[in-house]
């Protein structure tokens, strides 16, 4: 499964550029980079599955009980904390 960078967001972008962006891709499978510290990243696939005004949900591909779900702000996108990659 190649994933591309579709859904790369710059760090220039706004907090509303970044929700239009995610809310377009409901319902499509994303890879998730996340930035743990310390040069430390967790990169995991799911699902996007809701938007909110401050946050998006995800449902991680590959738990049990039908998927785990995990929210992520879009703040943390604009800081290059999280990187979305469409898959």
């Amino acid at each position: 499964d190649v994933c591309s960078s579709d859904l790369m967001i710059m760090a220039t972008a706004t907090v509303g550029h970044v929700r239009q962006a995610v809310a377009k891709h409901i319902g499509r499978k994303v890879e998730i980079r996340s930035n743990l510290g310390r040069h430390k990243y967790d990169v995991t696939k799911g699902t996007i599955k809701e938007t909110y005004p401050g946050i998006f949900l995800v449902q991680l591909d590959g738990t049990e009980e039908g998927g785990r779900t995990v929210s992520y702000s879009y703040a943390d996108v604009i800081a290059r904390d999280v990187q979305l990659t469409l898959c």
